[in-house]
């Protein structure tokens, strides 16, 4: 670093310890103490500057934005009461120079609720932030490895979000064969520091219904933890393996249907600590595999396998059971047998709160309990009856926060569901599924979507009985009709009230704020996209360099800089994760969705299986026409 760097940021520090009262506060449990999060970009005629409304500031809090360069601090915007979190500096150095500049974000000495600063900002001179990833050497018989899904979340306490990646090599779906390589867990900061890497192993199949990490504070020190499914033989992140790292219980027989799969050892649930990823306690993971044959059911095409396709069908989640303190669930049976089991830490082990489970059946499943078959390739947790405490949204039903059963709606197993405000001209929240309807299923002529009341199970309004729907969505993209519109292919695009607007719609792929109004964009074809209901197109707003097998991306979600979301995508070779941020410029002021505690807990469930984008608790759209 060179000595104009260091004045610069000597400065920028010195400016930080005149705030008054700077420490790093949160107003509800479930709201992190996050930092200013300030993030800035050049774009072509300046420097794109955004940073984040905290829940504990006033909507109408003011922050000073100053450019620090040539050991001077130039206050070059003042923020409005009302104004946006987002300022392009068009005073700064020309975009094409080398940027020896930074940027501190302040709240204004008018402003009245407790003052929190940012850390220095440097300008990034790409679209983008790249994150070098640490290679992973395959060990003989494995394939190259590849980024996959991540999670977010302060492992060390400082305020700053923190990013875990999940590297993969070959992994597998159930119904598939073979062998996958070993999962493992890196932790990164987001200047590129490497901090921990946990191998989970090769006793652990990697793929998206198998490898389930959740990634979040549940002890409320500030730093977060990392809980998963291991085995003999994983390591954690200081080098330190679990139970018997000889054994290999993978099925080597290449002609049966078990070869590749893990159905014999032990299976373990794992805390690991965030900041040096060791593994600090470990339990039995539950319920166990077994019988393996004794999980089939009614949903998807109502069959039953004995090689391990439907019993390792995993899930998980955080919740606040409680309302104060979050749970960890550990979940596992989709299409039959259902079992969720919630845990607590407190620093020093794993308490169980409850388990669910919908018990064994055997075909035709007359004796199978209501809430078997239920389950889906994702899941939500949502307040959905108001009592302040976490539910936990299955699929076609809804465990309660003391683990029982609140409803089942008999919609049966899906591919794709979301829960949020959808209508807002109903009160309280609604969910949107659609469903699989195959083989010897077709016969309940289950709806292929339906929307539903998310507190009693209320069906809406439904399509497509006995059609099997393998995709759908929900997002705000029409601003002429109330709350968010639905669709899916096969079936078109509805209203939030059921009224059909047409078989075109777009991309059921993830959704995101970008451009600054109430509607959500797409990662479609060629990069970001944005529904034109005038013609009944998509059209890029944002062009992007992508892997062309990309199906969604590593993580979407409201990372850093105002409330809008970033994207955090693979590099075309692999080598890079880099996260992306809009520079378009908006007059919306909004607190940052990460201090929503629904939204917040979507970020750490959307690794789980068929990823899907993170939903508020309430309908944007309505919330910024209240603030105007």
């Amino acid at each position: 670093m060179n000595l104009k760097w260091r004045s610069n940021l000597l400065l920028c520090s010195l400016l930080l310890a005149l705030q008054p009262n700077s420490s790093i506060t949160a107003a509800e449990p479930w709201q992190e103490p996050l930092s200013r999060g300030t993030v800035a970009i050049a774009v072509a005629d300046g420097n794109f500057v955004s940073w984040r409304l905290l829940a504990t500031d006033s909507l109408s809090a003011e922050f000073d934005v100053y450019r620090i360069q040539n050991q001077q601090a130039n206050l070059v915007h003042h923020s409005t009461p009302n104004g946006p979190t987002c300022f392009l500096d068009r005073g700064s150095v020309n975009s094409t120079e080398p940027f020896e500049c930074v940027y501190c974000v302040l709240t204004s000495p008018s402003s009245s609720e407790q003052a929190l600063t940012s850390k220095h900002t440097v300008v990034q001179e790409k679209k983008y932030h790249e994150i070098p990833l640490l290679p992973v050497q395959p060990l003989p018989g494995e394939q190259p490895y590849r980024p996959g899904d991540s999670s977010l979340a302060d492992l060390d306490g400082d305020g700053e979000l923190e990013i875990v990646v999940h590297q993969t090599s070959a992994p597998k779906d159930n119904s598939f064969v073979g062998f996958s390589g070993r999962p493992i867990l890196d932790a990164y900061r987001f200047d590129g520091t490497h901090i921990w890497r946990i191998d989970l192993g090769k006793n652990i199949r990697d793929g998206e219904h198998y490898t389930q990490f959740m990634v979040y504070d549940l002890d409320g020190d500030g730093c977060a933890e990392v809980v998963c499914k291991t085995a003999d033989g994983s390591v954690d992140g200081l080098g330190h393996a679990l139970g018997d790292s000889q054994q290999d219980y993978r099925e080597q027989d290449t002609q049966s249907r078990r070869y590749g799969r893990v159905l014999t050892g032990p299976e373990y649930l794992t805390v690991f600590r965030g900041t040096d990823g060791a593994a600090v306690y470990s339990t039995d993971y539950l319920p166990s595999r077994n019988p393996i044959d004794g999980w089939g059911g009614i949903g998807g095409n109502g069959g039953n396998d004995s090689y391990g396709n439907r019993c390792d069908r995993f899930l998980a989640c955080v919740a606040y059971l409680d309302g104060t303190h979050p749970s960890v669930i550990m979940c596992r049976g989709v299409y039959g047998r259902t079992c969720a089991v919630a845990w607590d830490w407190d620093g020093r082990g794993l308490k169980q709160r409850w388990i669910f489970d919908t018990g064994i059946s055997t075909p035709p499943y007359a004796d199978a309990s209501k809430y078997s078959g239920m389950g889906g390739h994702g899941l939500g947790v949502a307040d959905v009856d108001g009592d302040g405490r976490d539910e936990i949204v299955y699929q076609a039903m809804v465990i309660d926060d003391d683990g029982q059963g609140l409803y089942s709606t008999g919609l049966r197993h899906g591919d794709a569901m979301f829960v949020s405000d959808i209508d807002p001209l109903r009160p309280g929240l609604e969910v949107f599924s659609i469903q699989e309807n195959e083989d010897d299923t077709v016969r309940f002529m289950t709806p292929g979507a339906a929307l539903r009341d998310a507190r009693t199970g209320e069906i809406l309004f439904s399509h497509s009985p006995g059609v099997d729907v393998p995709q759908g969505s929900a997002a705000d993209i029409d601003p002429r009709y109330p709350g968010l519109e639905v669709w899916s292919q096969p079936g078109g695009l509805y209203t939030a009230q059921g009224d059909f607007l047409g078989a075109s719609h777009p991309t059921t792929g993830f959704t995101l704020w970008w451009d600054g109004d109430a509607q959500r964009e797409f990662l479609g074809r060629g990069g970001i996209t944005k529904w034109d209901w005038n013609t009944g197109q998509e059209i890029v707003v944002e062009p992007l360099e992508m892997t062309r097998r990309l199906r969604y991306p590593t993580l979407s979600g409201d990372i850093w800089g105002d409330w809008r979301e970033e994207l955090i995508l693979p590099a075309p070779d692999l080598q890079s994760l880099r996260i992306y941020t809009s520079t378009i410029p908006t007059d919306n002021r909004l607190t940052t969705l990460l201090h929503d505690r629904q939204y917040r807990l979507s970020i750490t469930w959307q690794n789980v299986v068929y990823n899907k984008p993170p939903q508020p608790s309430f309908h944007l759209g309505t919330l910024l026409d209240q603030q105007k």
